[in-house]
């Protein structure tokens, strides 16, 4: 049996947040789970460690991340 998602674990996206300026593979950390698992609070984070958007998503919107996955580094624009 697969455990399941824990706060602060890493996690990736599964689809696009556009109004968040989120795309499918960006990275956030679970720093909230609700009581009865039905949404995950995720923060990302830019490479200086600064967070960039703290969103609420449905756990069939993210993803574990394997070992055999790398880091990917674009630009957005942040307000």
């Amino acid at each position: 049996m697969i455990s399941p998602i824990q706060e602060f674990e890493q996690v990736a996206l599964n689809q696009d947040l556009p109004e968040y300026q989120l795309k499918a593979g960006d990275v956030g950390v679970v720093v909230d789970i609700t009581p009865n698992g039905s949404q995950y609070t995720l923060e990302f984070f830019n490479f200086d460690g600064d967070t960039i958007a703290v969103v609420p998503v449905r756990p069939d919107q993210v993803r574990r991340i394997s070992r055999r996955e790398i880091t990917h580094a674009r630009e957005m624009d942040i307000a």
